[in-house]
């Protein structure tokens, strides 16, 4: 048994670990529950607080532990709006990135096996379209961002490329994730929810996949923009 097969079982074992045991701490009711404390810790030392904070992200996404969403929204009640534009953005796509290395390096036979017959779509359109392929998935989510980052690997695209696509592919629909974050965190009573700005910015985490798609197929190249290789 070769190294890498040797590895990539381990980490498809230590995703599986991880998922089952601490899964159920990455929801909406406990993140709610743990706001006040959490916000107290950070008022003592922000720095510490957020560096934490940005590693967590990153191990979450490299490791496609379902409730990413969940941190996404925490950490705007957390760290404000930009803060955490600043802390997500750059988070999210350094881990979307490390998935997307294991996949190439690690995790090719796994990967293969359990996602396969969706492979064949991402291979088409990387082909037909090339990193604006990439762009659009990040920007309109047909498949869940973990399986883009899993599904890519296997594909010709450069890390350099699937980096900065999905930086700027994801940025946008970030921004509106914590901004309802933001608002999230002003709920304290059922009141709330029914305000003008939760009710706007809960209504355009709905439309902003219709808006997302309408524009990508204004935009969308005439010509094939190659294979995607760098």
């Amino acid at each position: 048994m070769n190294g890498k097969l040797i590895l990539g079982i381990l980490l498809v074992a230590l995703i599986a670990f991880v998922a089952i045991n601490f899964g159920d701490y990455l929801t909406l009711e406990n993140a709610k529950a743990q706001q006040a404390a959490l916000a107290q810790l950070i008022e003592q030392n922000y720095f510490l607080s957020a560096a934490t904070y940005f590693a967590l992200y990153i191990a979450i996404t490299a490791l496609s532990i379902p409730g990413a969403a969940v941190v996404t929204l925490l950490g705007a009640a957390l760290f404000g709006f930009w803060n955490s534009l600043l802390l997500v953005s750059f988070a999210s796509t350094i881990g979307a990135t490390i998935a997307f290395l294991s996949s190439r390096f690690l995790l090719r036979e796994w990967v293969q096996t359990k996602f396969g017959n969706k492979l064949s779509a991402i291979n088409n359109g990387v082909e037909k379209e090339g990193a604006f392929y990439l762009f659009s998935l990040r920007l309109i989510p047909v498949f869940p961002f973990f399986l883009i980052n899993l599904l890519m690997g296997l594909t010709p695209i450069s890390t350099l490329r699937f980096y900065l696509v999905s930086q700027l592919g994801m940025l946008p629909g970030t921004a509106v994730y914590l901004n309802a974050g933001t608002q999230l965190a002003q709920i304290d009573s059922l009141s709330g929810i029914v305000s003008p700005q939760v009710l706007l910015s809960f209504a355009l985490l709905g439309v902003f996949p219709i808006i997302a798609k309408w524009v990508m197929a204004k935009v969308k190249p005439s010509q094939p923009a190659g294979n995607g290789n760098a």
